[in-house]
């Protein structure tokens, strides 16, 4: 390992949750950070807590940011992307809206980070609400294949995957970090004269529409 990645500040992992409200958030990271599940929590702003994890024998020390994910917060959005090293985006697979404000914060961190070779997990939440299910897990998984990026059905309420989840996001940021240092600052990872071009807003879902003409239909990124 180079001495450029065996520094502390390489052993820091800035990772931040986004997603609608409700969507689990906090939820999940109480439930990872403290080993508690919290009913009720008041909608967040901003909260950050830290935790050292040792994964694949490396010893990681983790900050992690909670977001707003009320509508009056989205402004400082931007600040949160530009700041993480990784991304959770979150959804809850009972809620479709949840679903499409992924898509939108997905737009936006290639927008604010210029890229599309940003770690991120995609997490649908509340998986121990299967009766109530609104997001189908192969719209999901179709949703991650186009993102290229893992995701995890998680519980909050039961820890399930909850791990599992933040150990493959850091997994993530370190194979980042490899690869940016094993190119010359001159080839420089992002567009030069790629063109990021993000499609129309998401439109609204049908009921005649095949599963993967919805994911479709709710707009990508798309590299030109």
């Amino acid at each position: 390992m180079s001495s450029y990645l065996s520094t502390p500040k390489f052993k820091e992992y800035k990772i931040t949750l986004l997603g609608i409200g409700g969507a689990g958030k906090s939820a999940i990271t109480i439930q990872f950070i403290r080993s508690q599940f919290v009913e009720e929590y008041d909608p967040t702003i901003e909260d950050s807590y830290n935790k050292q994890c040792v994964i694949d024998q490396e010893v990681c020390d983790l900050e992690i940011l909670d977001t707003a994910g009320q509508e009056e917060y989205n402004a400082m959005r931007d600040q949160y992307i530009r700041s993480g090293h990784g991304f959770i985006i979150v959804y809850s697979i009972d809620q479709l809206d949840s679903f499409k404000e992924a898509i939108s914060i997905y737009q936006r961190i290639c927008i604010v980070k210029e890229s599309r070779k940003v770690p991120i997990v995609l997490v649908g939440n509340k998986c121990d609400l299967e009766e109530q299910r609104r997001v189908t897990k192969y719209q999901a998984e179709l949703m991650a294949k186009n993102w290229n990026c893992p995701i995890f059905e998680t519980s909050a309420k039961f820890r399930i995957n909850i791990d599992e989840a933040f150990h493959e996001l850091c997994r993530l940021i370190r194979r980042d970090r490899h690869n940016s240092a094993s190119v010359p600052s001159s080839a420089d990872r992002s567009f030069h004269s790629e063109k990021l071009i993000i499609t129309n807003e998401p439109r609204p879902l049908v009921d005649n529409t095949s599963e993967e003409e919805e994911v479709n239909l709710l707009g990508c990124c798309i590299i030109m």
